[in-house]
Parts: C-alpha cells; structure tokens; sequence
C-alpha cells in the first residue's frame, strides 16, 4: 500500500505519517497559543455585575420552563390516567 501525500490537511493514505504527525503536533501548539492570545487581547469581557444579572435571568427561566413543563407532563399523565380507568 502506497501512502500519497496531498496539500489539504486530512487528506492521504490509511495511517499517519512522521511528517503528519509532526505537523498536527506543531499546529495544535500554535493553536492553544492562539487561543490564549485572543483569549486574553481580543476578548471584550463583561462586567461582573452583568454577567450575575444574566445568570439570574437564566436561572429564572430555566425554573419557569421547568415549572410549566411539569404541569403539562402532570396534566397528561392525569388524563391519560384517567382515560385508561375506564376501559
């Protein structure tokens, strides 16, 4: 089996050469490096203030989504019950 190497990244025989490896390994380096650089220069950050208002508002919804979905399951789960007591 012939290995055929191709430009495009992902592209090329069966199993990973040397020269893929060290490649992949060299882009994923540069990548976290990337990643932190933009993580801690390109970011705009909200507030802490803003960022507990919207956790709350979250929070809230999630309980009322919660809330209202229980009803319905309740709602059903009681006609059916009730449906099924009469056969």
């Amino acid at each position: 089996m012939v290995e055929h190497w191709s430009p495009k990244p992902g592209v090329g025989g069966s199993s990973p050469s040397i020269r893929a490896n060290k490649i992949g390994k060299m882009n994923f380096i540069q990548y976290i490096k990337d990643s932190f650089d933009e993580l801690s220069n390109h970011m705009t950050w909200v507030s802490q203030e803003e960022a507990q208002k919207t956790t709350v508002t979250v929070a809230v919804f999630t309980i009322i989504f919660a809330l209202a979905v229980a009803g319905i399951d309740y709602v059903f789960q009681t006609g059916l019950d009730n449906f099924f007591k009469l056969f």
